[in-house]
């Protein structure tokens, strides 16, 4: 079953309530997105240990309801 821009916005944005979140739907297939998720949270944090919290944050859904999601992680600039 594949799943929603709009859900994967969601289900971010509810794990990492300050983030800024771009999803795009690469092939159109609702099944391999491309995120890039923006946050203060991630400052002091390693590349590896931001993927995890937006991973955390998608509940267990990536591998499973969510394909494939090309991930890209910032903090805002200023910060």
């Amino acid at each position: 079953m594949a799943m929603d821009a709009g859900e994967i916005e969601r289900l971010i944005k509810d794990g990492i309530p300050d983030a800024v979140v771009r999803i795009e739907d690469l092939r159109g297939d609702g099944d391999h997105y491309a995120a890039h998720v923006e946050s203060r949270t991630f400052q002091g944090r390693s590349r590896v240990q931001q993927h995890q919290m937006v991973y955390q944050a998608l509940r267990g859904r990536m591998g499973d309801q969510l394909h494939a999601l090309a991930l890209r992680t910032t903090i805002p600039a200023g910060d």
